[in-house]
């Protein structure tokens, strides 16, 4: 590889992800930590670190010129946006290359097209991509969008073109709420995202979320890792993602892979990207594509051995990869699932204080985090804390071993949504499958019992492994699911 030294953009758990794969080529890293984050590892992993200073994120990780001035300091020739900040700032990738540094990640032109939702969908439509029946025109009138509604049929969704994050979006069930939610959907994305601009698609009711994982050198070589799905999510925020899908026959995962492939070589693209589709059915849409690596990434990585962090810095270095699309196989089932400081017993509110006990995890389990015991958790980051990540020949043994895996990692100090994951994983509907994304919404009365007791759990894991489905049955009726508390807390 031509890099040398990387800077890290970025904190917590990605830092100490692509820490770990620059130490293993010997390519020295820098890290940047704030005040609060004086004493993370992030800090301590690196060759070197530097000294953020205190205050927003806006002078600290979201500064662009403070960023690429520590870069050239320091002596890196790479800069590795990691995700969330900057990773998906075309005017940062634009100045990193302006600085005559390399850009870990796709070129400006693709961070831009990819990054909104009109041109994306408009794009996707030149290439004959599959998008999902909806209005994406200029024409911003009232009348015309209240139109399109009409024209594509209720339930339609009102999604900001900007947008992100599940902000900017609604629901509209019935013509007469149109225009109430339309004026709503505007004024959310005018504050969130400086513009009101908007798309209607058909809403579609039953869907599950399926990502294909992408990844391109700089020589017009394209391919895919495969498939995560990550229908199981919160508010629009992804909590279980598992690889391969359940929901996918041999001939859908070809033909979705395949698009995902087309879409990457229409842009030329280069470098990790993922490419989202709305499932329904058996039929998928183009959502949206994201030009970075995913927080998803691990399962991906267990199923296929590959690295995907050193396959960034070899496109980055102009490497050519020297594999074929037949050489990546997917291997067994993997499972993640994403701790956050937050209460789900009170309304999922943030939660603060210090980890006075992580827990070691076992010989199956890969954990991927930023923290350790003693660290503060504050509300001025993001709330995800860690990432458990297990791999298992079938779904059924990852499921297993992550219900073991969670057992064995208490995150002691504050509320997390531990417990909460559990009781996702040995509800009857996820074990057999059946994983939309409107999943923890419909299932949320069964989802604020109380965490299983270790013989409920291990009689669905029994269930599960014996394929009983009256078992199953018996495990979601079992009347100490409701008056436990405790999921073997050690």
């Amino acid at each position: 590889m031509k890099i040398n030294k990387v800077l890290i953009a970025n904190r917590a758990e990605i830092a100490i992800r692509i820490i770990r794969t620059c130490k293993f080529y010997n390519i020295k890293t820098v890290t940047l930590y704030t005040e609060e984050e004086k004493d993370l590892p992030q800090r301590f992993e690196a060759d070197q670190s530097v000294y953020l200073g205190d205050g927003p994120l806006k002078d600290t990780y979201l500064n662009i010129d403070k960023i690429i001035s520590v870069a050239k300091e320091t002596g890196a020739d790479a800069i590795h946006p990691g995700y969330g900040f900057l990773s998906e700032n075309a005017e940062f990738a634009k100045k990193v290359v302006e600085n005559g540094l390399i850009f870990i990640g796709p070129s400006v032109e693709s961070i831009i097209l990819m990054g909104d939702k009109k041109g994306s969908k408009e794009k996707m439509i030149e290439v004959g991509i599959p998008t999902i029946p909806g209005y994406h025109g200029a024409d911003q009138s009232t009348s015309t969008l209240e139109a399109a509604a009409d024209s594509i049929g209720y339930p339609v969704l009102i999604k900001a073109s900007a947008g992100g994050g599940g902000k900017g979006m609604r629901v509209v069930y019935d013509k007469k709420s149109f225009v109430a939610e339309l004026e709503s959907c505007k004024r959310e994305a005018t504050n969130s995202f400086g513009s009101d601009i908007v798309l209607i698609e058909k809403f579609i009711e039953n869907p599950r979320h399926i990502e294909v994982q992408v990844m391109s050198d700089n020589h017009g070589n394209h391919f895919h890792f495969f498939e995560r799905e990550c229908s199981i999510q919160r508010r629009h925020q992804k909590i279980i993602e598992e690889t391969p899908s359940p929901a996918l026959s041999p001939e859908l995962r070809d033909s979705i892979t395949r698009t995902a492939v087309q879409i990457s070589s229409a842009i030329n693209y280069s470098g990790a990207g993922t490419v989202e589709f709305i499932l329904d059915g058996d039929k998928f849409y183009f959502l949206e594509m994201n030009t970075r690596l995913q927080v998803e990434h691990p399962i991906t990585e267990e199923v296929t051995g590959f690295d995907l962090v050193e396959l960034q810095l070899r496109a980055a270095s102009g490497e050519k990869f020297d594999f074929t699309q037949d050489d990546i196989i997917q291997t067994g089932h993997s499972l993640e699932v994403r701790i956050y400081a937050e209460n789900p017993d009170d309304n999922f509110m943030p939660a603060i204080g210090q980890i006075t006990k992580i827990g070691e995890p076992n010989y199956f389990t890969r954990l991927d985090t930023g923290y350790r015991d003693g660290s503060e958790i504050t509300v001025n980051f993001d709330p995800m804390i860690a990432k458990v990540i297990v791999h298992g020949d079938t779904r059924e043994e990852s499921i297993e071993m992550m219900l073991e895996s969670l057992s064995d990692l208490p995150f002691f100090g504050f509320a997390t949504n531990r417990d909460y994951l559990t009781r996702i994983l040995t509800h009857e509907k996820f074990m057999s499958g059946e994983t939309y994304t409107h999943f923890v919404k419909t299932y949320e009365e069964d989802l604020k019992k109380a965490a299983p007791s270790d013989d409920v759990v291990a009689a669905a894991i029994g269930a599960l492994l014996l394929n009983d489905h009256k078992l199953i049955e018996n495990v979601n009726s079992n009347k100490s699911w409701d008056s436990l508390v405790g999921f073997r807390n050690i």
